[in-house]
């Protein structure tokens, strides 16, 4: 039925997909479209009477060519934002992480600043003056790096264990926190001593402060990333071996597992690899 093939041909004339697929899909309107003449021819109609019945209750030819356009045309976007969305949390991932361990390292450096300012003001002191003190909070307040700090005059005191259990320091100041700050980083403790001669006799400073940290949260996002990408990857890869006809659950395994380097050999132990276009 020449009629027939004709009219199948023009509705994936434009389509553009795999091959095979669209050949499939073709074999399968002709033979529901063959059927039905069957059928009407068995009513009584003239075989022409009958292909141009079943084409119109099949669907006018522009009709069913903006459907299967659309459909394909669905199909692939689909695929393309899966790609697309799944390379943006891993580039957004990797970003976030080396900005954050960026902003921890700067703030360890503003640190280890301010400890030495602080050290070097406590050179010869016997006490800690009020003055002293104020200008020690000035400095801290002047950063983002320390929440607090705690001053330990350690004359005669061996440190082997920790000075909070130990002893009362002398001075200490603790900036506030809003409580979506403290979600979203640690502090870890940094101490820096002072050991100095003064005149008759020696003064020992122990400067303890806590520092704003966001490692563990790097670390987080990142393997969060990097998951999402990882889900989101393997089925972009399940959907073109779908396509392709070469989904089995040993493909599904090795994207799953393998990934990125499960798609390479998907394509390089395939003979036609070359002929095939990803669908993007």
């Amino acid at each position: 039925m020449r009629q027939i093939d004709v009219f199948v041909d023009s509705i994936y004339h434009s389509v553009g997909g795999n091959e095979e697929e669209i050949q499939e899909l073709k074999t399968e309107m002709k033979s529901h479209l063959i059927e039905a003449v069957y059928d009407l021819k068995s009513e009584g109609k003239t075989e022409k009477e009958a292909i141009e019945i079943a084409i119109k209750r099949f669907g006018g030819e522009d009709e069913l060519r903006s459907i299967v356009s659309h459909l394909f045309q669905a199909q692939k976007l689909f695929g393309k934002w899966v790609l697309y969305i799944s390379i943006t949390f891993l580039a957004l991932a990797f970003t976030l992480f080396g900005v954050l361990l960026f902003i921890s390292n700067n703030y360890i450096h503003e640190q280890s600043v301010v400890a030495t300012e602080i050290l070097n003001k406590l050179e010869k002191k016997e006490v800690v003056s009020q003055d002293l003190k104020n200008e020690i909070k000035t400095m801290v307040e002047g950063t983002n790096a320390i929440p607090g700090l705690r001053i330990y005059n350690i004359n005669g005191v061996k440190i082997d264990e920790p000075l909070t259990e130990i002893m009362k320091p002398i001075y200490e100041f603790k900036q506030e926190v809003r409580e979506d700050q403290n979600v979203f980083f640690r502090t870890f403790n940094m101490g820096s001593t002072l050991h100095m001669g003064n005149g008759d006799g020696e003064n020992h400073w122990f400067v303890d402060m806590s520092v704003r940290n966001y490692d563990n949260n790097a670390i987080l996002i990142l393997f969060v990333g990097i998951a999402v990408y990882w889900a989101l990857f393997s089925i972009w890869a399940i959907i073109n071996a779908y396509h392709q006809k070469r989904l089995n659950i040993g493909w599904i395994i090795m994207f799953a597992l393998f990934n990125f380097v499960g798609v390479v050999i998907y394509y390089l132990t395939d003979k036609n690899y070359k002929k095939y276009k990803l669908s993007l």
